[in-house]
């Protein structure tokens, strides 16, 4: 027993001695060469920035104040209290689009939520209402109340002639860290990738810039500093940026926002058809297009004359109809297509549709009617 003792007072004694030895280590000064070494370095002058970086921190002082954080909100019950609470179920991007406070976001950035709240570059918190939104091409328009000197749009730029190549900047919050900047180049144009509803969207601008969960409805901008898309993809299998992101191109965001701004939905033109299945078309070795199989009663189709596909009322035999093969022109495949064509148009235009039936090819103009 005493021998333990001992060895545990042996113990201790060390432990205490090796604390001190150590405390007296790190307090000391280190001596190189007889002299003491903990003087900061001097900084070497670096000399002015190049042209291109000062580019970049102009065009990210101009844009950056019309970019916004926002957050979507959800509702849950507190377990104790019972009272029902907001609380927040993601982040994502957005853009000042008028000073009248109309905010521009993708859809899928607001699916599902309450609310949402809007905190400007000031840091500056706003609760934001629901304009309208247009989930077949991902974009939202939000409004806040706020000084108009707190709310500068950015400059609208157009996509039509854009290169691949030419130099483009993204501004956003990824994984909630605000203001953030990347660049990059166009990589690819006219790519097409799927809406959060199965919608094709055609003309996707295509870049390596860096967008990563959060980037979403943030703006995709040129070496103008001009709006050229909106950030709304990724192709990724780590769910972080891989260098392949896509932006909705501002002349599909400039058509749509003030018609969601001025009617609270994206109100599509008609021609008041029903379209047959893909099926229809490879049963009846039907060119491609849209086969009308159904024409609304007073619709637009019903007034230019269109024709549905129909059974004989004798044996029961398809009797031909038409089918839609052009619009102004422009082919269409399928009634994607044909919906991409239309909600370019205003209803109340009128379109020269080609029309295909048993063979023989004629023009067809039609005034449009309105989906509502």
């Amino acid at each position: 027993m005493k021998r333990q003792r001992a060895q545990l007072a042996w113990w201790a004694w060390a432990t205490l001695g090796g604390l001190l030895a150590a405390a007296a280590f790190l307090t000391a000064p280190r001596l190189v060469n007889g002299r003491t070494d903990a003087a900061p370095r001097n900084i070497t002058p670096r000399g002015p920035l190049e042209p291109d970086e000062r580019a970049l921190i102009e065009l990210f002082r101009k844009a950056s104040p019309s970019v916004v954080h926002i957050t979507s909100l959800g509702t849950q019950r507190d377990f104790f209290s019972m009272n029902v609470q907001r609380v927040p179920r993601g982040t994502g991007t957005g853009f000042v689009w008028d000073e009248r406070g109309h905010i521009v976001t993708n859809f899928h950035v607001i699916q599902e939520a309450s609310a949402a709240r809007v905190t400007l570059a000031d840091q500056s918190t706003h609760d934001a209402e629901l304009v309208g939104a247009f989930p077949d091409r991902d974009l939202a328009v939000l409004r806040i109340n706020a000084p108009k000197d707190k709310l500068p749009p950015l400059a609208i730029g157009t996509s039509r002639e854009l290169q691949v190549g030419q130099r483009v900047l993204a501004i956003g919050n990824p994984f909630g860290l605000d203001q953030t900047l990347t660049t990059g180049i166009v990589s690819a144009l006219n790519r097409e990738i799927e809406s959060f509803n199965q919608r094709t969207i055609r003309g996707v601008i295509q870049t390596d810039a860096a967008i990563n969960p959060g980037n979403s409805g943030g703006p995709l901008l040129d070496s103008a500093g001009r709006l050229i898309g909106v950030n709304t993809q990724i192709a990724s299998p780590s769910g972080a940026s891989a260098g392949i992101g896509f932006s909705i191109p501002v002349d599909e965001v400039n058509r749509i926002v003030p018609r969601l701004i001025r009617d609270g939905r994206f109100v599509r033109p008609t021609l008041g058809i029903g379209a047959g299945p893909a099926d229809l078309h490879r049963a009846l070795k039907l060119p491609r297009g849209v086969a009308i199989v159904q024409v609304g009663s007073n619709s637009p189709a019903m007034r230019a004359g269109l024709v549905p596909f129909r059974r004989g009322a004798q044996r029961g035999e398809i009797v031909a109809g038409d089918v839609i093969t052009q619009i102004d022109g422009e082919n269409i495949g399928d009634l994607d297509d044909m919906f991409t064509l239309l909600e370019r148009r205003q209803p109340g235009d009128t379109v020269t549709l080609t029309l295909w039936r048993a063979g023989q090819s004629r023009k067809q103009a039609v005034v449009l009617g309105s989906s509502d």
